[in-house]
């Protein structure tokens, strides 16, 4: 039986539903299903392109490592980043409000066609696709848009268990 979760962009009152890839990322599935619910400030990316995100503390026993992995998400893919502190820069880690955390959690929906995970600190920025929007990629990717556009500030993306 296929273990679905919805993604929300509360303010906007918009959801999706995605379908967990457990057969491809079952360490990442299991780690994030536990987890749930999760959720945080909603961002938009900058260099990537067609990406929606929020950062979490990490919520793993132990970090569950590359698997599935992608530098070029296609549109509904969902990915699992894991940060160690030192990778994020000073000035981003205190924007976002993460600065004393050891390390943290990226969870990111994909909307559009060409991205690239490349970043210019650090170089490649490999993900874990662990599950796939199934229901309202459409509605969901109009939101996205509508944060790049309109911004961010007051919105949440989460993450919880589909109610069956």
């Amino acid at each position: 039986m296929s273990r679905l979760m919805t993604i929300s962009l509360e303010r906007r009152g918009v959801s999706c539903v995605a379908e967990l890839l457990d057969k491809d990322a079952p360490r990442t599935c299991e780690a994030v299903w536990r987890a749930l619910p999760l959720g945080g400030d909603a961002y938009h990316a900058k260099y990537a392109r067609n990406e929606l995100y929020t950062m979490v503390e990490r919520f793993a026993d132990e970090e569950v490592g590359l698997e599935n992995p992608t530098v070029t998400p296609i549109p509904g893919d969902v990915v699992y980043f894991s940060f160690a502190g030192g990778m994020l820069d000073r000035a981003f880690k205190e924007e976002k409000g993460i600065g004393a955390l050891p390390g943290v959690i990226d969870l990111a929906v994909f909307y559009g066609r060409n991205n690239l995970l490349l970043n210019g600190d650090v170089g490649w920025v490999p993900g874990n696709v662990y599950a796939t929007i199934v229901d309202g990629l459409d509605r969901m990717a109009e939101a996205c848009n509508d944060v790049w556009r309109s911004g961010a500030v007051g919105e949440r993306l989460v993450y919880r268990r589909a109610e069956s």
